[in-house]
């Protein structure tokens, strides 16, 4: 861990990264609508760049885990998602519309970066002893960013244009490039996981040998690491390795091959871990259909609006309650990060949810501004610590050569989750803004009883 980078150039950069995911969405809806002049082209966007994170997750997080700066890693990714949001806005009424559907696409495939790639850095900026305060202020700047991303998206775009928002929202991720860029490295640990170099040197993941062969380092004939592999000094046969069982010089295979197989097996361990470790799956089942109930609402958010506050474009001021609710409860628990353990929190969160968003359903029914707007605040109240608690409990449970994985997948099964609430329930609102609040409730409420109903499964479970 590097003392010199401050967890304040942390949240700074996660902040900027994030204002600009949360804004990029409403920013190329809008520019949708206004260069293509549909209301289907429009969504079809949003829905590009936010499915292809289910793919790119838990890819980008294996690549993560294996780099020995993964700061430098997750600095290009945001270089690329940065770059293909322009792209996306270059190609808005010039290219075929399929055309810029499949760049949003690939520019989705590194939307985790912005998420729980940076998350899993946390670690080595603050260590386990500050991680429970950190982990609060962290959730705080998903809660900030969802306030302020959309705010200015909708900002901008009244006042400049929808383009122009689009271009902000671009800048605000570039701005996050210093703060990724400079983060620790990965602990001394070779990039692929092994044991820390002897001595201190520079550049070798792996013990000195005795005099095997000149110039090359291998792991002592203990068993250590049986996946370990020789790094070889200046000019010594670069494409040799040793086999840590026999001793003997062979000729590896492509260095692509290998490394596309090491990957490979290390997203496998990956979704091993999560599905292995009960805790961290309840708490993954959790927060994934959690965020299903959220996508719901979000679905409902604009006729909400309509019916209940005088106008659609109103509906904003139900997500700003939202937001400013869960950041204000994210800096309660800062100040009390181990009052409650995490795991309760995660599933009380979603109980929380459901609450709130069964008021939604009773103010669709009366029509009652003031209940919708408690009904966004305690829904916030849930949303905020639940992520805070998600964020502990992922770092208690990941091993660290596996960290930046589970983060990303996590990332992307809930953005995912998320989308798939919003899809279904769509044309529900369209016919019964009730049912839909009501299904969004209950849906959260099948959240809070995951983690029990997956314990008893475990118990009969012969």
């Amino acid at each position: 861990m590097k003392t010199r980078y401050a967890l304040p150039f942390y949240l700074g950069g996660a902040v900027a990264a994030r204002a600009g995911d949360e804004m990029s969405g409403p920013a190329l809806m809008l520019a949708g609508f206004a260069l293509a002049g549909s209301t289907t082209d429009a969504s079809s966007l949003l829905a590009g760049l936010t499915v292809a994170a289910a793919v790119g997750g838990p890819v980008l997080g294996a690549l993560l885990d294996r780099a020995r700066r993964p700061g430098r890693l997750l600095a290009g990714a945001l270089v690329l998602y940065a770059a293909g949001l322009a792209t996306v806005l270059v190609g808005l009424g010039d290219w075929p519309f399929p055309v810029t559907v499949l760049v949003a696409v690939a520019t989705g495939l590194l939307g985790p970066a912005l998420s729980g790639g940076w998350t899993a850095q946390l670690p080595r900026v603050v260590g386990r002893a500050r991680l429970p305060r950190a982990n609060a202020l962290d959730a705080m700047t998903f809660s900030a960013a969802s306030l302020a991303g959309p705010a200015l998206a909708g900002g901008v775009a009244g006042a400049l244009g929808a383009t122009t928002a689009v271009a902000v929202s671009v800048a605000l991720v570039v701005v996050a490039l210093p703060a990724a860029w400079a983060l620790p490295a990965a602990g001394g640990l070779p990039a692929a996981g092994g044991l820390p170099s002897a001595g201190g040197l520079s550049g070798v993941g792996v013990l000195p040998s005795a005099g095997v062969l000149p110039g090359v380092g291998v792991l002592p004939p203990t068993g250590v690491l049986p996946r370990a592999r020789v790094l070889p000094s200046a000019g010594v046969l670069p494409s040799a390795r040793v086999l840590p069982s026999a001793g003997a010089l062979s000729v590896a295979p492509s260095r692509i091959g290998a490394a596309a197989r090491s990957v490979s097996g290390d997203l496998a361990d990956g979704l091993r871990t999560i599905v292995g470790r009960p805790t961290l799956a309840r708490a993954t089942v959790t927060s994934v259909v959690s965020c299903a109930a959220q996508g719901m609402l979000m679905a409902c958010a604009a006729p909400l609006g309509e019916r209940v506050l005088g106008g659609a474009e109103r509906s904003a001021i139900l997500l700003t309650c939202v937001a400013v609710s869960a950041l204000a409860a994210d800096a309660v628990l800062a100040r009390f990060p181990r009052a409650v353990a995490p795991d309760t929190v995660v599933w009380a969160a979603a109980l929380v949810q459901a609450a709130g968003l069964g008021l939604v359903a009773v103010a669709a029914v009366a029509g009652q501004g003031l209940t919708l707007i408690v009904a966004a605040l305690v829904l916030g109240i849930g949303e905020g610590p639940q992520l805070a608690a998600l964020f502990a409990v992922r770092h208690r449970e990941s091993p660290e050569r596996l960290r930046g994985q589970i983060f990303t997948t996590g990332a992307s099964l809930k953005i995912t989750g998320f989308a798939l609430g919003a899809a279904a329930a769509g044309p529900v609102a369209s016919r019964s803004l009730t049912a839909a609040s009501a299904a969004a409730a209950g849906v959260a409420l099948l959240a809070a009883l995951a983690p029990w109903s997956m314990r008893r499964a475990a118990r009969v479970r012969p």
